[in-house]
């Protein structure tokens, strides 16, 4: 049963981007048939060599360079950030330690929408609207919370003798966590770095409204954008979702050996 049970949740995790393959390969006349062909009668993949190579589609070229500008920039910030600030919140003793942890949790729970207004002022002020480094830093202020809370934890997990026995070795606070706890921390790090760069990959109302040419648009925004006024070609945006998922799922492929691993590997002297 617990094996029909894994068959029956993967058939329906896996069916939409099945479809979205197919659809990216059929006809728009298959796709606009009644009843649906859910099978595409002949295969049509002139959408992927239009998106790399038709002018027309210029923009789609560009939004994916600017999405990984983004989400590479907005991952190695986070990190940065959150190992160190994580490491802070869960070794050392300061006044309002878990209170100061709940407001950062607090931003990252707020809605989009409610800081969309202080964000748009902000950046204009400062001339980041529709710019990249403009998204870079509002995607900053989305993952950095959320990395925070999940090392910050994940720290607490690694017992803190280790790091006492590094210290009667000679090793400085420093020289323990990139030696003892960051070792032992390899998997929660791998999936807060996988997960940052999902959330700033998939960012779609920030790059919405605060970009409005080619010089920054994103993958999500140049999607929507398939979709004109009079009619849609839903085989091209199945195509763009395709190429749009191949990074994230590229990524996962290639650190899901890290993620799974052991919690405290490294971690013996």
């Amino acid at each position: 049963m617990l094996h029909v049970a894994a068959v029956v949740v993967a058939v329906l995790l896996l069916a939409p981007f099945a479809w979205m393959v197919l659809a990216s390969l059929h006809t728009q006349a298959e796709l606009l048939h009644i009843p649906l062909r859910w099978w595409p009668a002949t295969f049509f993949p002139q959408r992927y060599v239009a998106l790399f190579t038709d002018p027309a589609n210029a923009e789609f070229r560009f939004a994916m360079r600017n999405s990984l500008v983004v989400a590479i920039s907005v991952v190695a910030i986070a990190m940065v950030v959150g190992v160190l600030g994580a490491y802070a919140f869960a070794r050392m003793q300061f006044m309002m330690r878990r209170g100061v942890l709940m407001l950062f949790l607090f931003t990252y729970m707020l809605p989009q929408i409610a800081l969309v207004v202080p964000m748009y002022l902000i950046l204009s002020r400062v001339g980041l609207l529709d710019n990249v480094l403009g998204l870079i830093v509002v995607d900053c202020a989305l993952v950095v919370p959320f990395v925070l809370w999940i090392l910050s934890n994940y720290f607490l997990t690694i017992p803190l003798e280790l790091e006492e026995s590094a210290w009667i070795d000679g090793a400085s606070r420093m020289g323990s966590l990139f030696r003892i706890v960051l070792p032992s921390a390899g998997p929660g790090i791998f999936a807060a770095a996988m997960f940052a760069f999902l959330l700033a990959w998939d960012e779609f109302m920030y790059a919405l409204l605060f970009t409005s040419s080619n010089a920054a648009k994103t993958v999500p925004v140049a999607i929507a954008d398939f979709s004109q006024q009079h009619s849609t070609d839903f085989g091209l945006v199945a195509a763009g979702g395709v190429l749009a998922a191949l990074p994230p799922v590229i990524l996962a492929i290639v650190f899901q050996r890290y993620v799974v691993s052991g919690l405290v590997s490294g971690a013996v002297k």
